[in-house]
């Protein structure tokens, strides 16, 4: 799906940005209250509030967050 950049960069600074940014994820993110804020789970937690975002939620393939150069999570939902 092609999608505008400047909408992308809204549905992404209101996922990310807005919930995680200069917070303590432990403390600060109600998601991470009884979850361990991992990357793996930070990565999780993105895919989630993308997909509620999102216009058409179906068009999101894939979450990735570099930790390191070499150390990368990636998820692309549940798979069944």
């Amino acid at each position: 799906m092609v999608m505008n950049i400047h909408d992308l960069k809204q549905y992404m600074n209101a996922a990310i940005m807005d919930t995680m940014d200069h917070k303590n994820l432990d403390k600060d993110v109600p998601y991470f209250e009884n979850v361990v804020s991992t990357t793996e789970n930070v990565c999780v937690f993105i895919w989630n509030n993308l997909k509620t975002l999102l216009p058409n939620p179906d068009s999101l393939f894939e979450v990735k967050i570099h930790e390191t150069e070499k150390n990368i999570v990636k998820y692309r939902g549940d798979v069944i």
